[in-house]
């Protein structure tokens, strides 16, 4: 059942981020940054998503007044250059840094999100989209590419 308030939605997003990082529990760092899915590893996969959430905290809060969500001048189109440019400005880091760093900017990510106003949480509308595609959805997509990966290695 799809999430029809901003509270449901707020909440899926919780219960699919539990369940990506039961997706991630007992990987170690080898297996964590083994490379499997195109050029990247499960802590490319993380620190992607760490990345959406630091770059649409600020859309949110820009939001939350009335404001305009992306600056002018910037464009999402190329998501997956995009999702490289977030995943590559991390590839140095250590499994636990990305990791906190994605506990982190979930966190800042969802007090952002629970702060825009209620009535601009309708579906279809920037709020909305801006929640659902970097939070439950998100989530939801690489956790269900992460357990079969694990299931074909027996981890």
């Amino acid at each position: 059942m799809a999430a029809t308030t901003k509270e449901e939605l707020l909440n899926e997003a919780a219960r699919e981020y539990k369940a990506l990082h039961e997706t991630l529990q007992g990987l170690n760092e080898t297996q964590m940054t083994e490379v499997w899915l195109g050029t990247w590893s499960v802590r490319d996969i993380v620190a992607h998503i760490a990345g959406w959430h630091q770059e649409m905290t600020p859309a949110l809060e820009r939001l939350t007044p009335g404001d305009r969500p992306i600056p002018e001048g910037v464009s999402y189109d190329d998501v997956d250059g995009w999702n490289e440019r977030f995943a590559s400005a991390r590839r140095g880091r250590t499994v636990a840094d990305v990791l906190l760093e994605f506990d982190g900017t979930h966190e800042a990510f969802m007090k952002a999100a629970a702060a825009v106003p209620l009535e601009r949480f309708q579906a279809g509308k920037t709020a909305w989209k801006i929640v659902d595609g970097n939070s439950a959805n998100h989530y939801r997509e690489h956790a269900a590419q992460i357990r079969p990966w694990r299931s074909a290695r027996g981890i």
